[in-house]
């Protein structure tokens, strides 16, 4: 007779536990939700406005991936 889900479920979670881990609920965005794109969109903008009014930014992000090994 094959072991219901809910105990092999049970007992695969039980071992992660042993194993030090616990489990952990994420929410992300639903990119599939109607305006999803567009509020993406206004994000961006948004960004690059402020990128454009920081001109030193650049030099700061380039300065600080240089120091990061392997980095280019």
């Amino acid at each position: 007779m094959p072991t219901p889900a809910s105990h092999r479920v049970r007992k695969r979670r039980d071992a992660l536990r042993a194993a030090g881990l616990r489990p952990v609920q994420i929410w992300v965005p639903d990119t599939r939700r109607p305006g999803f794109a567009a509020e993406c969109a206004r994000q961006i903008a948004l960004v690059n406005e402020a990128d454009a009014r920081d001109p030193d930014l650049d030099r700061f992000i380039e300065a600080a991936a240089a120091s990061v090994e392997g980095w280019e």
